[in-house]
Parts: C-alpha cells; sequence; structure tokens
C-alpha cells in the first residue's frame, strides 16, 4: 500500500467520522465513494464491505458522547436496531448478488431521494420528551418497527450503516427532535453496520488494512464531529441543510460517474 492511499484513506475516515459525529448519518454513504473514487478501490463490493466495518466501529464510538449528552432515546434505539438487524441481514444477502456498477448507481438514487425528504421535512416541529412506554407502544411501535426493517434492507442491501436514513426514519416514527435522532441513530447505525459488515466478511469482501485506516481516522473525526453538533445544537435548521445538500451533491456524483456523464475527477 503507497503512502499517498494510507493517507487518502486516514482523511477519508476523518471526513466520515465528522459527519457521523455531527448528524448522525452520512459516514457510510460517504465512506463508499470516497473509497471508490478517492481511495482508489476498484470493487464496489469491497468498498461497501470496508466502510460497513469502519462505519460500525466509528458510529459505536461517537454514540458514548452522545449518551452522556443525554441525547439517546435507549428504548427506540434497541427496538428500531432490532429490527433493523433482520432487514440488514436480508437485504446484505440480496445486495451481493447485485452488479456492482448497478449497485453504485442505485446507491446515488437513493442519496438524491433521501436529501430531498430531508430538506422537506427540515422545519418539523420536534416532541423533545417522546419516550417508548407501555402507554405509548401502540402508537410508537408499529412505525419505529416497520421503519427499522426498511432501513435495514436499504441498508443491508447497499452495504451503509444506515444514518442518512435513521435520522428522518426516526423522527417520522415518534416525533424526536432532530439532535435526538442523531444521538439515537448511533446505536443503530453501530447494529446495522455490524450486521451488514459481517455479512460482506463471510463472502471475503472486507480489505481489513484499509478498514483499519478508516476507523483510525473515523474515531478522530467522530469526536470532532460531536463538538460540532454541539456547538452547532441551536441551528437546526443549518444543520439540516447541510446534511441534505452535502448527501445530493454526492449522489448526483455518483450517477453521473457510474453512467458515464462526467469523468472521475
Amino acid at each position: 500500500m503507497e503512502i499517498t492511499q494510507i493517507w487518502l484513506t486516514l482523511v477519508s475516515g476523518g471526513l466520515v467520522g465528522i459527519i457521523l459525529g455531527l448528524v448522525g448519518g452520512g459516514g457510510s454513504i460517504l465512506a463508499v465513494p470516497l473509497l471508490i473514487f478517492l481511495v482508489g478501490v476498484s470493487s464496489t463490493h469491497v468498498a461497501i464491505g470496508t466502510g460497513a466495518v469502519a462505519v460500525a466501529v466509528n458510529a459505536f464510538a461517537g454514540l458514548w458522547g452522545q449518551a452522556r449528552a443525554g441525547m439517546i432515546k435507549w428504548p427506540c434505539a434497541l427496538v428500531f436496531s432490532a429490527a433493523g438487524a433482520v432487514g440488514a441481514a436480508i437485504g446484505a444477502y440480496g445486495g451481493k448478488s447485485v452488479d456492482g456498477d448497478q449497485l453504485l448507481i442505485l446507491f446515488g438514487l437513493l442519496m438524491i431521494v433521501v436529501a430531498i425528504a430531508t430538506y422537506l421535512r427540515r422545519n418539523k416541529i420536534a416532541d423533545l420528551d417522546v419516550r417508548l412506554s407501555r402507554g405509548s407502544a401502540p402508537k410508537l411501535l408499529p412505525p419505529i418497527v416497520g421503519g427499522g426493517l426498511l432501513v435495514g434492507l436499504a441498508a443491508g442491501f447497499f452495504g451503509i450503516g444506515g444514518g442518512f436514513l435513521i435520522v428522518p426514519a426516526l423522527m417520522a416514527a415518534t416525533g424526536m427532535s432532530m439532535r435526538q435522532a442523531v444521538g439515537t441513530s448511533l446505536v443503530v447505525v453501530t447494529v446495522l453496520g455490524a450486521t451488514t459488515a459481517l455479512s460482506y466478511a463471510m463472502s471475503g469482501l472486507v480489505d481489513w488494512k484499509l478498514s483499519l485506516l478508516l476507523i483510525t481516522g473515523g474515531v478522530a473525526g467522530a469526536w470532532l464531529g460531536l463538538f460540532l453538533g454541539k456547538r452547532l445544537a441551536n441551528r437546526k435548521g443549518r444543520m439540516e441543510m447541510i446534511f441534505a445538500m452535502l448527501v445530493l451533491a454526492t449522489g448526483i456524483y455518483i450517477v453521473l460517474r457510474s453512467t458515464g456523464l462526467i469523468f472521475s475527477l
């Protein structure tokens, strides 16, 4: 492995970690294009598997800071994670059977859809006291379980932690604030990323050296992202706008690049 590739992987991991710590999502969805277009990984499936390992570990590292800040709704996180893990296992099995180039195009299209959905929801009023209890279970359990299964299927199929899907899904299912959804999503990202990574590792689709470098850069990035998240806590609309625009721009680039409409940079 060349020195240049090592540094590019560390930088990529740092960017993934910052996004995970800041908005609770987008880490893995950025890891895949970074590994392919910046680091130079030739196989889409290997990039997906490698990124999933790093994202799971980095999300685990970042969630403790969110827990100390009281931003994790644990009952919601555990139920969503359990349902998501089932969906991720099924989705990963299907994703590995799809051609890598076609998978990358679908990946980009999904990013565009999620970016638009996030933008449209950016001003929704949040329920800061949401909690999953015996009284609220009949109302909250169906959307949480259903959302977990759907997000898990997408996360497994595309080989991602799914944070960029989990945040809006948690907000839609429970009404929690974006900051609470960000914290809660890191628990789910850890579970779904680990489930997806295990599936890809069993098929020999993980580059462990690159994963270690991504993790090294990502741990530092996650703590920086957490710090920035606290500083921007009162700028909810701006955080969501930045998140939506970042996902949209990356999705458009992936689609155009994968279909040959633009050349690599």
